[in-house]
């Protein structure tokens, strides 16, 4: 079924519901929209970062420490 058909299908279903049940549906389909968009915020984010020189700095920082100088191993 493609999308229009959905829409159509469920608009006639929500007609029929009562206004408390509508309420609670439209309170959901927010909820999946903004779970949507944050994931979306946090995967341009990613991108960003990814992309960024800010830690590039930290690739190349030699190692100070190495096993051998541990006092305690756990």
């Amino acid at each position: 079924m493609e999308k229009q058909a959905l829409l159509e299908k469920t608009l006639e279903n929500l007609s029929r519901l009562p206004n408390w049940r509508v309420r609670e549906i439209s309170d959901y389909v927010d909820f999946l929209i903004q779970k949507n968009e944050d994931k979306n915020i946090t995967k341009g984010i990613k991108e960003i970062i990814s992309q960024s020189q800010s830690f590039q700095f930290l690739e190349e920082e030699q190692e100070l420490y190495s096993d051998s100088d541990l006092i305690q191993k756990y």
